[in-house]
């Protein structure tokens, strides 16, 4: 850290909170001071010419937001893909990154492997960060502190689960895939990553993992975030099959931002970062 950010005087007490992925990125500004959202913005990017870098496409984006060029106090980057696991401390050795992500995803000799602490849980979040858009950021913002999604996403669950005794299946749905995630007062029983075509699919997995959780479909509590809505079929399936079936309570989220009740629950993990 440079000396003129400790500074008190040159402190802005504005941070930057990027949320970075193959197809896109969204990021916000913080006002540190008033822990307030200042301005949120979602970029997607045009995926059909393969011939584009990634570098590329990121370059691009930022040529035009002139906000991604400003001064922050801090800069935080959120890896978002689905090459991660979590790891009891207990279990944890830095030197075998690679090994516990090889049951799930599919590993090579050349990925760099990384991991974020989540000492209130004694658990670690071990992933594959995206390394070509790091090396870009590193030259566009400067030095910045990076996690990934899912940490984030199921520390603020777990925080949420505090005194719930029963067991509660979340949801957090995204295009393309999805998490779902187990907790029972501060404890994460369950977190698995799914791919889905059809609405078959999504309740498939769900009604399985529940199974497997021993949770019964007539009483089990299951939460919804991220891109799903009331008016769309994966919603309506999962209403036919779960009796206990409702959106995540975003309105502690929702005091700190003028965003939508939908923009909070799709935007949850930037808007906590």
């Amino acid at each position: 850290m440079s000396l003129q950010n400790t500074n008190i005087t040159s402190k802005n007490y504005r941070k930057l909170s990027i949320q970075v992925s193959l197809t896109g990125f969204s990021y916000c500004c913080f006002d540190t001071l008033n822990n307030v959202i200042t301005s949120f913005k979602e970029i997607k990017f045009d995926t059909t010419s393969k011939t584009s870098r990634i570098e590329d496409l990121f370059s691009n984006a930022f040529k035009v937001n002139p906000e991604l060029k400003e001064t922050y106090d801090e800069v935080m980057v959120i890896h978002n893909n689905n090459l991660s696991t979590f790891v009891p401390t207990a279990l944890f050795d830095e030197n075998y990154l690679g090994s516990y992500l090889q049951y799930t995803t599919k590993v090579f000799e050349t990925d760099h492997f990384t991991f974020d602490q989540i000492p209130n849980y004694q658990m670690n979040s071990v992933y594959i960060p995206y390394v070509n858009i790091n090396n870009f950021l590193i030259d566009n913002v400067g030095s910045f502190d990076s996690k990934h999604a899912n940490t984030i996403l199921v520390e603020k669950i777990l925080d949420n689960s505090r005194n719930n005794d029963d067991k509660k299946m979340i949801v957090n749905f995204n295009p393309g895939n999805f998490e779902i995630i187990v907790v029972q007062n501060q404890k994460l029983l369950l977190f698995n990553t799914f791919e889905y075509n059809t609405p078959e699919d999504f309740i498939y997995y769900i009604l399985f993992t529940a199974e497997q959780m021993s949770m019964n479909p007539e009483s089990f509590k299951l939460e919804l975030l991220g891109t799903i809505s009331e008016n769309d079929p994966f919603y309506a399936i999962a209403y036919k099959y779960v009796r206990h079936i409702s959106f995540m309570d975003v309105s502690n989220v929702k005091e700190r931002n003028s965003f939508t009740t939908a923009q909070n629950q799709k935007h949850y993990i930037l808007f906590q970062s």
